[in-house]
């Protein structure tokens, strides 16, 4: 008996994913505070190393070390958090077919929507500007002062950095404590809280960019909340896509306010489907619980 107890109370003590719900708070002030130092520091050091911003800003690095920093502190609970971060590990089983071009566009298929979400948000963005200003900053590609493939394998890897944080760390570890949306929100807001200098600029600026941060967030957060692997590639392409798509297309380096509130705009408007459709999951009948219930046949 006492063991039956002590076993419940051991899953009673469990989110998501089997990772302990206890010591959440801890874990998150210490990702935080590290985050921050680190992304001040690494920015303060941008000038000294030579790496022009466009292409990849030093700030980004601060999550990855927070995540380095805690795991040091708590090695255990922070290997579960990023279990799902990387592919899966571990030979093919007996009589299963070797991987094909067609099983890795098969299994590409279900991230479809988060992928596409991205050319979503910049062509609302787009139309948002024209709309507003009446031309669209669209620099061409030979006006770039770096190769364009540097650039999408600097943005790549500054994206990743950030995210094997924010979505890799940070919400699951929320997310033994809230439900999807609300530790979707919470991240959101810490994400667009800890771009310090943003928060410097006019206040309709700022209000776009969180608002921006906080909608994608909410779209990630739904989007890998049953993705188990691989989780870090795919919320690393969807914010290096963002990324690319404000430099090229919003013109992010500009101080005016109104690009950036059309930018959280269409953010807002690309995460409501995917609101809509979580709402959808969340109030349908469970099949089995359907198919059984009392005069069903």
């Amino acid at each position: 008996m006492p063991d039956h107890k002590h076993n419940q109370n051991q899953k009673q003590n469990q989110g998501p994913g089997g990772v302990q719900r206890s010591g959440w708070a801890a874990q998150a002030g210490a990702f935080l505070a590290v985050a921050f130092i680190a992304a001040g520091t690494c920015g303060a050091l941008q000038p000294a190393s030579g790496i022009p911003p466009e292409v990849v800003q030093l700030t980004q690095l601060g999550p990855a070390l927070a995540v380095a920093a805690v795991a040091l502190l708590w090695p255990a609970r922070t290997k579960d958090l990023l279990a799902g971060a990387l592919p899966a590990r571990g030979s093919r089983p007996a009589g299963r077919a070797p991987r094909t071009a067609a099983t890795g566009r098969s299994a590409l298929l279900p991230h479809l929507p988060l992928l596409l979400t991205p050319a979503l948000i910049i062509a609302l963005s787009a139309g948002g500007i024209l709309l507003t200003s009446g031309t669209l900053p669209v620099p061409a590609p030979r006006a770039l002062a770096h190769p364009l493939a540097l650039l999408v394998a600097a943005q790549l890897l500054g994206a990743c950095a950030e995210e094997i944080g924010w979505r890799c760390y940070l919400q699951p570890l929320l997310r033994t404590r809230f439900g999807p949306v609300t530790a979707s929100v919470l991240v959101g807001t810490l994400w667009g809280l800890w771009h310090v200098p943003v928060l410097a600029r006019e206040p309709a600026y700022a209000a776009g960019f969180l608002t921006a941060t906080v909608a994608m967030s909410v779209i990630l957060g739904l989007a890998l909340e049953r993705v188990r692997h691989n989780r870090l590639l795919l919320a690393g392409g969807f914010h290096t896509l963002v990324n690319l798509g404000m430099l090229f297309v919003t013109d992010e380096t500009s101080p005016a306010a109104a690009p950036m509130v059309v930018l959280g705009a269409a953010c807002l408007a690309a995460a409501l489907p995917w609101l809509a459709a979580a709402r959808r999951a969340a109030t349908a009948p469970d099949k089995i619980t359907a198919t059984t219930a009392p005069g069903t046949r």
